[in-house]
């Protein structure tokens, strides 16, 4: 869980200090905007950037009952982040798994990429499909007509 906060973490931490520095350097006019800078960067790739993140084996459950995708994703990913503003609002009609918090998703990642933890992996209708284009996913998502 930690791991998804490392470099959120490190990018407000290093922004502090570059704005100390040009604070002490009686360049406050800029210390301001930067470390601004910093934490936007870290807040859009930290955690808390994407929707609420559940296990593996629930969103597997919640995607047999409503049909809607699982994405497996992990923090400071940038295709991840890529998707995730692409589908804008539609990104929480998606069941979404943080691969770091949940090993039976990194599991279910590495089944599917030759053992590799490639993210996003999107399973629409029981079949992955790794990186894909976001509005593909979006389409996914477009209700289906009945018969």
């Amino acid at each position: 869980m930690m791991r998804a906060w490392i470099l959120p973490v490190l990018l407000v931490v290093c922004g502090s200090l570059l704005a100390a520095a040009l604070a002490a350097r009686g360049v406050s006019a800029a210390a301001v905007p930067l470390l601004l800078l910093f934490v936007l960067v870290a807040g859009v790739h930290s955690p808390l950037a994407f929707p609420r993140s559940i296990g593996a084996a629930e969103a597997q459950r919640r995607s047999a009952l409503d049909g809607r995708p699982v994405v497996y994703w992990r923090a400071g990913c940038p295709f991840c982040l890529r998707l995730r503003t692409r589908l804008g609002r539609d990104a929480g009609r998606l069941h979404w798994v943080d691969i770091w918090r949940d090993p039976a998703g990194a599991a279910a990642v590495r089944s599917v990429n030759d053992g590799n933890e490639t993210v996003p992996t999107v399973v629409v209708a029981g079949r992955p499909h790794t990186n894909p284009d976001p509005a593909w996913v979006r389409e996914q998502l477009a209700p289906r007509p009945r018969r």
